[in-house]
C-alpha cells in the first residue's frame, strides 16, 4: 500500500480506512492473524486480504466499507500527536503556495503529518519535502509513517530546530515554504535564504492575531512583496425540499354571475369550496401517507430524506438551507507571500 500509487485490491500490511459511517472513520493496518473491535462487531482482518478497496464487508452486527488511504482520509483518523491542519486550510495552503509535481517544499513543523501527506500528493512525482521538526520522538514517528505509507522516497524528515539552525539545504532551492510554530518570524530570515528569488512563496500559520502581526513586519524587512492574511472557514447548510400547498381562495365564477349574486351567496360558495378543498387534500395526504408505509423497499431513500411536507393535489416546491447550530469556528489565520530580489 503507497499513498503514491493506487492498487486495486488490500494485501497484508496495508493501511486501510473503515467507513462505518457519516463523520465515523477508523484507520487500521492490516495484519493477518488480527481481530479489531468496531461498532458492528469484531472484524478479522483475514476477511479483508485480498479483497477489493471499496467493497463492503459483513460484520456480526452490521457492515462498513474499506476504503483506500488519501490524505483527506488520513486527516480525519490521523493519530494526533500536536494539532493538526484540516482539509479547508490544507486546500487553501495548497493553491496559494502554488504546489505542484516537481515542486520542492520546506515544511517546518511536521506534528502530526497531516499537511505532509497532502503535500507530497500533490508534489509527487517528481518533487520533494523536506519536513522539519524540533521534538525528536515526534519526527521519528513522523519517518515511520511515511516509510509505512510508500512516501519516504519523496520526503525528507529531520529533528531541527529551524528557528535557530536554519533548514540546512542550499540557497535558492526551495519552491515554497511553510511554517507552523510559535514563532514564525525567526525562520523567516532563513526561508529567504532557502526560497528561490522570483516568485518563491511563503506561509505561515498563527492562530493569534498578535503573531500575524509580528510575522508581516519581518515579511517586509526581508523583502517578501504581496503579503495577505485570510481565515478559511467551513459553513455548512442542511438543505431541503419543502412542499408547499396552494391554498384554495375561492372558484372563479362568470363575471355576470358574480354580479347578481348576493354577497351572502357569494361567501358561502367560497366557505363551501374551502371545505371541499380541505377534505381532498386530507384524503390525498391519507393515501400518500399510507402508501409510504407499506412500501417496504424505497429505492431512493435520499430523495425522500431530502422532502418536507406532504405532496398535496396542488403545491409547489422551494429550496431551504439552514445552517446547524453549531459549527466549527476559528482554527488559525494564514499569512501568504511572495520572494522577489
Amino acid at each position: 500500500m503507497s499513498f503514491a500509487n493506487y492498487k486495486e485490491t488490500i494485501e497484508d500490511g496495508d493501511t486501510v480506512i473503515l467507513f462505518l459511517g457519516f463523520d465515523n472513520t477508523l484507520s487500521i493496518r492490516v495484519n493477518k492473524g488480527t481481530t479489531s473491535q468496531t461498532r458492528y462487531g469484531a472484524l478479522r482482518h483475514s476477511d479483508l486480504i485480498g479483497v477489493k478497496y471499496g467493497s463492503q464487508i459483513n460484520c456480526p452486527k452490521g457492515w462498513l466499507y474499506v476504503l483506500y488511504p488519501t490524505p483527506e482520509l488520513w486527516t480525519l483518523n490521523v493519530p494526533h500527536r500536536t494539532q493538526i491542519l484540516y482539509s479547508t486550510d490544507i486546500s487553501l495552503v495548497t493553491m496559494q503556495l502554488d504546489l505542484k509535481p516537481g515542486s520542492i517544499v520546506l515544511e517546518a513543523g511536521t506534528g502530526s503529518g497531516s499537511l505532509s501527506h497532502a503535500i507530497l500528493r500533490t508534489i509527487l512525482p517528481t518533487g520533494h519535502l523536506h519536513t522539519f521538526e524540533f521534538h525528536e520522538q515526534r519526527a521519528e514517528i513522523a519517518l515511520k509513517e511515511f516509510k509505512t505509507h510508500g512516501v519516504s522516497d519523496y520526503v525528507t524528515a529531520v529533528c531541527r530546530d529551524v528557528c535557530k539552525d536554519g533548514f540546512g539545504v542550499e540557497d535558492d532551492m526551495a519552491d515554497a515554504v511553510f511554517l507552523d510554530m510559535p514563532s514564525p518570524w525567526e525562520a523567516i530570515v532563513f526561508a529567504s535564504k532557502a526560497l528561490k528569488k522570483q516568485g518563491g512563496r511563503i506561509c505561515t500559520f498563527s492562530p493569534c492575531i498578535e503573531q500575524v502581526q509580528k510575522s508581516h513586519e519581518v515579511l517586509r524587512e526581508n523583502g517578501f512583496e504581496d503579503c495577505s492574511t485570510v481565515e478559511c472557514l467551513v459553513r455548512n447548510f442542511d438543505v431541503r425540499t419543502i412542499n408547499i400547498p396552494i391554498p384554495c381562495l375561492g372558484g372563479i365564477e362568470d363575471e355576470n354571475t358574480m354580479l347578481t349574486n348576493k354577497s351572502e351567496s357569494t361567501t358561502e360558495n367560497k366557505i363551501k369550496c374551502l371545505e371541499n378543498s380541505l377534505q381532498e387534500n386530507n384524503e390525498l395526504e391519507k393515501q400518500q401517507t399510507d402508501k409510504e408505509c407499506k412500501s417496504a423497499d424505497n429505492n431512493d431513500t435520499f430523495y425522500s430524506y431530502d422532502l418536507v411536507g406532504r405532496k398535496t393535489k396542488d403545491y409547489f416546491q422551494v429550496k431551504s438551507g439552514v445552517p446547524p447550530t453549531t459549527m466549527p469556528g476559528h482554527t488559525g489565520y494564514l499569512t501568504f507571500a511572495s520572494l522577489y530580489l
